[in-house]
């Protein structure tokens, strides 16, 4: 995956990297480690290697980022990453909520998954997960495109959801980004999908 560099809305997009690592790392240690500590690795986790357990999220993580095995869309306010969005192939991210389900129900792969979006506590409720979400599509563009699928909570409009709690954003969202509902997946999630 390139180093590629775009602007979205006016904010900076990049992908991550050996060159970003720093920012992404100052954005989950500002969020202790996000998602109770995760660093953005459960999606990589099936079977759960046992060098994961060795290093920590952290370290895991760092070293996926150094061997490229990871990828996510960055976005920065001047010199600090405020959200990310993170995306790649099935065998890159294999470990999805519901994947039992979503494996029975599935006729055509995505050639890359969106599975993670975080945004800073300081910018929520901003649209900083859209502009993640658009900045993850240019990478994928930029890398070829193809067949891209998200797992967004199906949150009925009279729910009111922490953001804090959703970890891929909304169906609506997605839906105002271009992405076609495709069915149910567990309880609250669906699947989606955009070619690009």
């Amino acid at each position: 995956m390139s180093t590629t560099e775009m602007t979205v809305d006016g904010y900076r997009i990049e992908a991550l990297g050996p060159g970003t690592w720093d920012a992404f790392a100052g954005l989950a240690e500002r969020h202790n480690g996000v998602w109770g500590g995760c660093w953005c690795t459960w999606f990589h986790l099936h079977p759960d290697p046992p060098e994961r357990r060795e290093l920590g999220h952290r370290e895991f993580k760092r070293q996926l980022v150094q061997q490229d095995r990871t990828h996510a869309a960055l976005v920065f306010d001047g010199d600090e990453a405020i959200a990310w969005a993170q995306f790649g192939s099935v065998a890159e991210l294999p470990n999805i909520h519901h994947r039992k389900e979503w494996e029975q129900g599935v006729t055509q792969p995505p050639d890359y998954r969106i599975t993670c979006l975080f945004v800073d506590r300081r910018y929520r409720r901003q649209g900083m997960a859209a502009i993640a979400v658009r900045g993850a599509l240019e990478l994928i563009a930029a890398a070829g495109g193809g067949l891209v699928e998200s797992y967004p909570h199906d949150v009925p409009p009279e729910k009111k959801m922490s953001a804090s709690f959703l970890y891929n954003a909304t169906r609506s969202m997605y839906e105002q980004l271009g992405f076609t509902y495709q069915r149910p997946k567990g309880k609250g999630n669906c699947v989606m999908t955009k070619t690009v």
